[in-house]
Order: C-alpha cells, then structure tokens, then sequence
C-alpha cells in the first residue's frame, strides 16, 4: 500500500474521508450511510449515546473491525485518496499509517523500552532503537517520569502513564492518524487531563480521531465533533458534524442539542 500512496492527502484537505459507510454484523446495520470528512493534523472527537456506532465507526477507519467475524463495511474510506477496504491494500500497512490507543491501556508484559522497540523492530526499523525510545517517550510527555527505570515492566506503571506509553508505542511507527477509543474512561481526572494536554501538543503533527462518552472531554479538547445517535432500526447515523464551538453552542439540529444538554441520552 505504501509505495501507492503519496503521503499527502489527494486534494491536500481532508486526512481521511469516510464516504457513504455501512458497517454490518452480521445481517444488522450496525452503521448507516456515514459521511465523515477529518481535516489533518486537527482533533476530530465522536460523541452520542451508547449503542449508536461510535467504536464501531473508529474502528473501521484502520481496519480493526477486520477481527470481528461477520463484521463487513460497504462505501469507502480513502486515505492518500485510496479506498483502504480494496482487495490489494494490506491492511498491516493500513494499521501501522493509522494507529490506534485502546479504552483501557494494555501495555506488553514487558520493560518500558520494549514496549516502544517492539512495533519499531517488527516494522523493520533500522535506526538507532535507543534515540527512537527516548524521542518516542518524549513525544508521548513520559520521558521525564520513566528515563532512569526503562528496564522497569511496563505493567508497575501508574494507569496514566500506561496509557501514555501506549500513545508512544503507536507513535514509534511513525503514523500519520492517531486513533483513540475513550482513552480516559479508566483515569483519573488529573491523568485525563494529561492526556488531553498530550493530545493538544500531538495535534500540530499528527491527525487524532477520538471516541468519547465525555461531553466536557470532547468540548476542551477537540477542533471538531460529530455527533452520532440511533435511527428507528437502532442503526448508528451521524447527525451533525462541524468545528466543536459551533456544535456545543449553536447546534443545527435538534438531536444534538437534546443530547447536549442532557434532555436525552
């Protein structure tokens, strides 16, 4: 896939396009007709209720949902202006170029510096592996905490430094896309807001795609947020998507407003 592409975005706006998605379990539409334009190097949040597709949405954008069985998305997602769901892209390369940070951070049972080496090394990194750990963990604002025990496992961490050593494994294979699955809903609110600081200073170089359930979360830390809930068949729809300020303040839709404001969801 890689020697496709021209690691710009084809027409230099968008980082990746979701374009009339379905996304399906099995017979049930788990995602509906889902149009999704995410600006580079901007934070784009997903917020709605439980059940509406948000996880499912994120997912498909690196090819996660790969591992459900049954589990298909018809319509597109280009990246580098390529369907990424075409039968001649290798859906390693798409994972490696679009990373993803679990709900619940699963560091490897090993030290601290291997769990950065790892997905460096089995990428074919060829560098120096220790002036990748150090600029990796400085990026992912860990350094300074873990510099003299890197030999230390991983798994004696604090929960908020494991989720921020996994933002720094993902960003030792150098992507261009961050996606974060409800990164904070097993921290503590001063870990939150680190992480969200972390996501702030990521954004001037990478594109970050977060699942939140956290309606203050999304509103302080996202450029722009799309708001998904359920139609009639319990299918997940995307209502509204615009810049946050905009759809936390003056909403276009009525859904979205009950939403925020707490009337429903």
């Amino acid at each position: 896939m890689e020697n496709q592409m021209n690691h710009q975005p084809q027409d230099g706006q968008f980082a990746i396009q979701a374009s009339h998605m379905d996304i399906y379990y099995g017979n049930f539409r788990a995602v509906k007709d889902c149009s999704l334009e995410v600006l580079p190097r901007k934070i784009t949040a997903i917020i709605g209720p439980s059940g509406c597709g948000k996880s499912t949405v994120l997912r498909a954008f690196n090819r996660m949902n790969d591992f459900i069985p049954g589990c298909r998305v018809e319509g597109g997602i280009l990246f580098h202006g390529q369907n990424i769901y075409a039968p001649d892209v290798d859906p390693v390369q798409v994972r490696k170029l679009i990373g993803m940070v679990f709900q619940k951070p699963n560091p490897f049972p090993k030290s601290i510096y291997e769990n950065v080496a790892w997905g460096a090394r089995i990428n074919g990194y060829t560098g120096n592996m220790d002036d990748l750990v150090e600029e990796t963990l400085v990026k992912a604002a860990l350094w300074d905490e873990v510099k003299d025990n890197l030999k230390k496992s991983a798994l004696a961490l604090s929960g908020g430094q494991q989720q921020r050593l996994c933002i720094a494994r993902a960003l030792a294979v150098k992507p261009e896309i961050i996606l974060m699955d409800e990164p904070c809903s097993a921290l503590d609110p001063i870990a939150t807001l680190k992480i969200e600081d972390l996501m702030r200073e990521l954004s001037s170089n990478y594109t970050i795609i977060i699942v939140t359930h956290n309606m203050q979360q999304a509103a302080r830390a996202s450029d722009y947020t799309a708001f998904f809930t359920m139609d009639p068949d319990r299918s997940g729809i995307m209502v509204e998507y615009g810049e946050t300020s905009q759809l936390f303040t003056r909403p276009r839709d009525q859904r979205t407003e009950d939403y925020i404001t707490g009337r429903f969801g």
